[in-house]
């Protein structure tokens, strides 16, 4: 049998072992994705939130790396080179950030995964 991926929440129906391992895989890469072929509505919301740490971190490195472009000079030309760093590391939390909700989102997804895993048979 073949498994599709696709953002439908397909009806939930008895997985066989290596389906729900398809699931947990498909987890891993988009979070909520395997948790859609496992028709588990809470998926969406595991996209949601990935999407959303991915874009934050996206959009906020991007304005840190511009930033530092532009005082580039000025932090290394400084006297208290201390002050450099944690005007950088302010600079730095909002990427963070974005990335620890999809670290979130990933996290959500594989405690869904398990419960998939551990709601299917062990033999084959």
């Amino acid at each position: 049998m073949r498994m599709k991926i696709s953002l439908v929440l397909h009806p939930r129906r008895p997985l066989n072992r290596s389906e729900a391992w398809a699931c947990f895989t498909a987890n891993l890469a988009l979070p909520g994705s395997g948790s859609l072929i496992a028709g588990r509505w809470i998926g969406y919301f595991q996209i949601v939130l990935a999407l959303i740490g991915l874009g934050v971190s996206l959009v906020r490195t991007i304005q840190v790396f511009i930033w530092f472009l532009h005082n580039y000079r000025r932090i290394n030309e400084s006297s208290d080179p201390i002050a450099g760093l944690v005007e950088l590391w302010h600079a730095l939390m909002q990427p963070m950030m974005g990335f620890g909700i999809f670290v979130i989102a990933i996290l959500w997804a594989g405690f869904t995964s398990w419960s998939i895993i551990r709601g299917t048979p062990r033999k084959v």
